[in-house]
């Protein structure tokens, strides 16, 4: 059995030996943890926390929209047809039976009639350019390095939030074309992330440098929404996206100044961190080239379970995104700093699970506990079937303020544990080509974020209970179905396509020295 760069690579030509391999292929690790530098202040740490504050930025950008059109919208509820009944809509929070639903505006500020499935459609619009950029944006950044595709992914898409109050005036056609092009500039951020830490994350501190980092886009939505509801109140819904977008252009400045590449560059590591980082994941760190193995990806197994699996639980995820503060307003009738402090509730249990399960994860895998694939499915699972049935239990909540809010809390925050599952699982099978495969998963995984809002405006146009309860059931058997095909078909060993030449050529040395003796 030869070991490199944190994996094993499976080189006995018995059947026997096969199976042995397998139990310890992927737990084993190459440099034990006495030997790795201090992880504070290091620069891998500092890459992960501009990390953080990029992906709050960013979600930040994308949430905002969600909390802001209920300001920017004049009328929020459905004009009474002659034979429409409201039996199924929720009664008023005690001491608001004569609240109005509507927000008014400071002076000079437009409000736009737009109905639920126009706001369905500039919900989602993020999305239709989010498609498009993933792949390339994964593949330049696995060839070239992740820095300058995250960088200009987030000031691209601050720069374009500064104008959306602008497209807005001129009509819907602008705001969800404007909406598309922020979704294609940040659609490279994600893939960019992935390729920057197979260069920088070594094989046992993969879980929490990943989920600390990506843990950015929870919090960003934990404190854009309530901050949105309070300035749409207070300043009015353009400073939003004034606001908004100037924190990403700030954020670009320190980005551009202090990230690199690669640890080889970096002007401020130390060479024993350096030397940790580089000895650590070996020739899979370095770019993958002009060409990939196409043909083998779209094979693979292991890779279409993250697919699916990515699929299905970005469908809840995505539609509590965009669609949940709709909810707290339309149903549960909180006002508009309620609804984005309650709205908010959710992502911050989500940051904190994801992150701790960060450090759980490593922690599995440094004491030889579990093997990566065992982490990555139970990771995984729990963070699909236990959002699954909270959601179900919001169902069943009705009309219960405290119970709603509870249940939605609870989805959201046990689905952060998946963050050390499913959704870095991409380094784990192809650590080179991880920026790649994280394009290619993302891309499905964004189908959702376009369809699911607008199912859910189809399926709440008449603002009733029934129809948001559907919303719930559907998001849940969804959910549950992504845990079941992970579990069957997912893996958390590097795959044989994966591989350097380096590493073939010594698996091949093994397989000839093992046959010979």
């Amino acid at each position: 059995m030869q070991r490199q760069h944190g994996f094993s690579i499976n080189a006995a030509s018995s059947e026997e030996d096969e199976e042995d391999e397998e139990d310890v292929e992927d737990v084993e690790p190459l440099i034990k943890t006495d030997a790795a530098p201090p992880k504070c202040c290091s620069a891998r740490l500092n890459l992960a926390v501009l990390m953080f504050l990029g992906f709050s930025v960013v979600y930040g950008l994308r949430v905002n929209l969600s909390v802001a059109m209920v300001a920017m919208v004049n009328i929020t509820e459905p004009t009474p047809g002659p034979n429409s009944s409201v039996v199924h809509a929720c009664p008023m929070p005690s001491g608001m039976e004569n609240s109005s639903d509507t927000f008014p505006q400071p002076e000079g500020v437009p409000q736009y009639p737009w109905d639920s499935e126009t706001q369905g459609w500039l919900l989602g619009a993020f999305f239709f350019g989010y498609l498009f950029t993933q792949i390339p944006g994964g593949y330049l950044a696995g060839l070239y390095g992740g820095k300058v595709f995250l960088g200009l992914g987030v000031l691209g898409t601050a720069a374009l939030t500064l104008l959306t109050p602008l497209a807005a005036q001129f009509g819907v056609t602008w705001l969800f074309a404007l909406r598309a092009l922020e979704g294609f500039g940040e659609g490279v951020t994600f893939p960019a992330m992935m390729a920057m830490w197979a260069r920088w994350a070594p094989p046992l501190e993969r879980s929490r440098l990943m989920t600390l980092s990506g843990s950015g886009s929870s919090f960003g939505a934990f404190v854009a929404l309530p901050l949105t509801g309070f300035i749409c109140q207070t300043l009015g819904w353009p400073a939003v996206f004034y606001i908004c977008g100037g924190a990403g252009c700030l954020w670009a400045v320190f980005w551009f100044i202090f990230v690199s590449d690669d640890p080889r560059t970096h002007r401020q590591i130390s060479t024993e961190e350096r030397d940790y980082i580089i000895n650590s994941i070996g020739p899979q760190g370095t770019g993958h080239g002009w060409s990939v193995p196409v043909v083998p990806m779209l094979l693979s197994v292991p890779l279409w379970a993250i697919i699916i699996t990515q699929m299905c639980s970005n469908w809840s995820y995505y539609a509590m995104l965009t669609s949940l503060p709709t909810y707290m307003n339309n149903i549960l009738h909180f006002d508009l700093k309620s609804n984005g402090f309650l709205s908010a509730l959710p992502y911050l249990g989500a940051f904190v699970l994801s992150t701790l399960s960060g450090v759980a994860a490593d922690s599995l895998i440094e004491r030889r506990l579990l093997s990566i694939t065992a982490v990555r499915k139970l990771f995984t699972v729990t963070g699909l079937l236990f959002p699954t049935v909270f959601l179900v239990a919001v169902v069943y909540a009705g009309c219960s303020h405290v119970l709603t809010v509870t249940f939605l809390t609870l989805s959201m925050t046990t689905g952060g544990v998946s963050a050390s599952g499913v959704f870095i699982n991409q380094i784990d099978i192809a650590p080179r080509y991880a920026g790649f495969l994280l394009g290619i998963t993302n891309t499905f995984g964004t189908i959702p974020g376009v369809v699911a809002p607008i199912v859910t405006g189809y399926f709440t146009k008449d603002h009733t209970l029934a129809g948001w309860q559907m919303v719930f059931w559907v998001a849940a058997g969804i959910n549950a179905a992504g845990a079941l095909v992970f579990v069957i078909f997912g893996s958390g060993k590097i795959q044989p396509w994966a591989l350097t030449e380096e590493e073939r050529a010594e698996v091949e040395r093994k397989s000839s020295r093992s046959i010979s003796t």
